[in-house]
């Protein structure tokens, strides 16, 4: 079974009067591309989140998020900024020198007004059980955008399965063409030769050329390294996660044989067909990109 690396998971948590939250989001990408945000008490933890992360989802471009929302009865440790009330109060008094005016006597509840010269700051603690949750939300998290990814990848092997399929058809369907095409190409070289030009020629060493021209558009070994191909990528798709890569793989040989065929095709009907395959191996190239 394949997986999507498109997917989405979100997890919610309650810890005392705080709610711990995670939220993970993925896209396709060629390997792992992580971008972690924690909220600051858990920041010692973050490398222990990337790990999780990475171990978990492989590959793709991955936004990671952990956040408390805090309830109404949250500590908060109000802060006076030392140096911002300093250069307030030398800034105060220069200006009443030159003024040549009085200090004010209220000069600290002027000052502890303004602005940044006192700061809330939430105390960035957290202790094991509040992790242990955090921990809980992760995983929820990581849960629900595996199944997203599972699901998501059961509809692109149903996509992809419709599409070798539909290429395996089209590729039957050139049978009937190349033989007809075989003999519009004697037929035409015959014809040439006794009606256009009017020479005279030898029958069996013309033959040989005819063979060796025939031969040289033959398309037999394409068609089978084709069809080979189409049983190989079914066959991959179903061995297991992780084979991304070389689906991708498997589709640019797809596409060298169609175009070989294309180019050897010599004939109205077969180059429509070939045509048709491109169009659906295009389909497989650009989807192929989302499979992890």
């Amino acid at each position: 079974m394949i997986y999507s690396m498109t997917g989405y998971g979100k997890a919610v948590s309650m810890y005392q009067n705080k709610k711990v939250c995670a939220e993970i989001r993925s896209l396709n990408g060629k390997a792992m591309d992580l971008t972690v945000r924690v909220a600051p008490q858990f920041r010692e933890k973050e490398m222990d989140v990337r790990t999780m992360i990475a171990s978990r989802l492989e590959r793709g471009k991955v936004d990671f998020a952990l956040w408390v929302e805090q309830g109404d009865n949250t500590a908060v440790m109000p802060s006076i900024n030392r140096e911002v009330v300093q250069n307030y109060i030398s800034q105060i008094e220069a200006a009443a020198a030159e003024l040549s005016q009085p200090v004010p006597i209220n000069i600290m509840e002027i000052v502890l007004r303004m602005p940044e010269s006192v700061s809330h700051k939430e105390v960035c603690e957290f202790t094991e059980e509040e992790w242990a949750v955090a921990l809980e939300v992760i995983n929820k998290s990581l849960d629900e955008m595996v199944d997203f990814r599972r699901q998501e990848g059961e509809a692109l092997a149903a996509k992809f399965r419709e599409k070798i399929n539909n290429i395996a058809t089209l590729l039957a369907s050139v049978e009937p063409y190349e033989k007809e095409r075989v003999e519009k190409i004697r037929t035409r070289i015959f014809d040439a030769l006794e009606k256009k030009l009017g020479v005279e020629y030898d029958n069996n060493r013309l033959e040989q050329e005819l063979i060796y021209y025939i031969e040289k558009l033959d398309i037999s070994e394409e068609k089978q390294r084709l069809s080979n191909h189409l049983e190989y990528f079914i066959k991959t798709m179903e061995d297991g996660t992780g084979q991304g890569k070389k689906l991708g793989f498997i589709a640019q040989e797809m596409g060298r044989e169609i175009n070989t065929l294309g180019s050897k095709s010599n004939h109205a009907e077969m180059q429509n067909i070939v045509v048709r395959m491109k169009d659906e191996l295009e389909q497989i190239k650009e989807q192929v990109l989302n499979v992890m």
